[in-house]
């Protein structure tokens, strides 16, 4: 029985060495290359380490080579944290500080900006490492030594204050993770997965540890691709792209721009949307120009192995439908609770809750945000069973399918009603020239405010609104932007649209 994902990587590394990998613009890492960079970097990282497994920070670009160096770190029989070189100078010391550790391997494109960073440890430069060579007898050592549920990686999220959070994810969490998902989206050798994700992001476990199980090929999109469907969907159709897991946005985004007035992806079968509500109108429209595709809602924190729930989506949507979030995974947990810790009957909204094998370790360094937020479960005073809370509110149909009722925080009073600010959201994608919007609440104002993008003018948003919400729930400002800021995940940055 597989234990860690190197015994994963041996099998195609052997099976079939010289079949891609990893693809990027300027090449291909093939499963022999993989393993052998990630040897000779885990070489040299476990000679620094001399046995200790504290966190290695892995500081890269969203290339080919990239899952090699965060495998090394797995050889020298330690986690890594992932840090995209492109993120500002003060996320990457946060990072750094709470990791507290003393060393670092980068890519060399990113050393001079390492050297500015509020880091006195070691730093070593990947494609330098690559000049020396394997001990495998030092290996063998570390492997020995390695337990499935020693810590994986440490990936580092922004909570509700916007502090980066470290979460530890376990060997065997990922692992579940991968299987479960696998087995849903039916992923195979023959597919070619496409990124679109930052690899320092949760859902790019997905593309860098599904060709390690199964033998398949992660082709990385260029970042700027996203805002030219043509060329996206050129690229696509030339690497084979045959199965895509990402964020709402990255499938709105394209759809909206008249992606498919061009052309479509000739090889995408399956297709997994994560991380925000998904509209209809646009998922309507993959369906019709992607007849006999797959497609998957998914939903889940970072808290659990990146995803819990999914549900696929077997009859084409029209515009004004709600899709649920689904049913668990084989590996997890999913229920609900009542602010007081009691059970919530079906029907009725409740705190979405999280429980398995694939919950996270806790947060690096953080005792006390980690005893807040992983709890015992209050339904059970039998044994210790540990739940996470994910802040986000559902209901249980009868059927058992779980819908997602919004965030917690996204609840206001304002007027003297209760408002859901994604209740309005869906209101204002659903109308025409809409291509994406967030809406926030300015508390020391008592304002609704609406952020947009698309054709639709102001006017035209407004009456649209009027047609679906009552009076209290309509924005009284509403801003049309050219284009929606964003986190690295592909998620709305909310903080910069407060300084609009």
């Amino acid at each position: 029985m597989d234990t860690n994902v190197l015994d994963w990587l041996e099998v195609p590394a052997a099976a079939c060495p010289d079949k891609p990998a990893f693809l990027d613009e300027d090449g291909a890492v093939t499963f022999a290359d993989v393993r052998r960079e990630a040897r000779i970097i885990g070489t040299a990282a476990a000679k620094r380490r001399a046995g200790q497994k504290k966190p290695i920070a892995v500081m890269s670009g969203r290339n080919a080579h990239t899952p090699a160096v965060f495998l090394g770190a797995v050889y020298a029989g330690c986690c890594y944290a992932p840090m995209d070189g492109t993120m500002p100078v003060h996320r990457l010391n946060s990072i750094l500080n709470t990791l507290d550790t003393d060393l670092m391997i980068v890519q060399r494109a990113f050393y001079d900006k390492a050297k500015t960073l509020d880091f006195s440890g070691t730093i070593l430069i990947a494609e330098e490492l690559l000049e020396g060579s394997e001990d495998a007898a030092l290996l063998a050592d570390c492997r020995a030594r390695a337990r499935e549920l020693d810590p994986l990686y440490i990936i580092f999220t922004s909570g509700s204050t916007g502090t980066p959070k470290g979460v530890i994810t376990a060997q065997h969490s990922l692992m579940c993770y991968i299987e479960d998902y696998a087995g849903v989206m039916g992923i195979a050798r023959e597919d070619v997965l496409g990124n679109q994700s930052p690899l320092d992001y949760i859902a790019a476990v997905r593309d860098i540890y599904l060709p390690l199980r199964f033998g398949a090929t992660t082709a990385i999109i260029p970042k700027e691709l996203f805002m030219s469907p043509e060329r996206l969907f050129e690229y696509m159709n030339d690497k084979g792209v045959t199965a895509v897991g990402w964020s709402v946005s990255a499938l709105t985004v394209p759809a909206a721009l008249g992606a498919f007035e061009c052309s479509v992806p000739q090889h995408l079968r399956k297709v997994c949307f994560s991380g925000s509500v998904m509209p209809c109108r646009y998922l309507r429209m993959w369906q019709l120009n992607l007849p006999g595709a797959k497609f998957v809602n998914q939903y889940g924190p970072t808290e659990a192995t990146a995803s819990c729930t999914y549900y696929e989506v077997k009859e084409t949507v029209d515009e004004g439908d709600v899709i649920p979030i689904g049913r668990p995974y084989r590996d997890y947990r999913v229920f609900l609770l009542n602010e007081d810790g009691t059970a919530v009957p079906d029907g009725e909204e409740g705190e979405i809750c999280v429980s398995g094998p694939i919950l996270a370790l806790g947060y690096y360094n953080d005792p006390e945000r980690t005893a807040k937020d992983f709890i015992q479960n209050p339904l059970n005073s039998a044994y210790r069973e540990i739940i996470y809370k994910t802040g986000d509110i559902g209901v249980m149909r009868a059927d058992g399918e779980l819908m997602f009722k919004g965030r917690r925080d996204r609840q206001i009073k304002h007027l003297g009603h209760r408002v859901e600010l994604d209740e309005i959201e869906r209101a204002a994608c659903r109308t025409e020239g809409v291509a994406e919007c967030c809406v926030l609440y300015d508390r020391e104002k008592e304002t609704i405010c609406l952020f947009y993008t698309g054709t639709a003018s102001v006017r035209e948003l407004s009456l649209s609104l009027r047609q679906t919400l009552p009076g209290f729930m309509i924005p009284r400002k509403m801003k049309q932007l050219e284009a929606m800021p964003k986190l690295p995940n592909g998620k709305t940055d909310m903080n910069t649209l407060r300084n609009y």
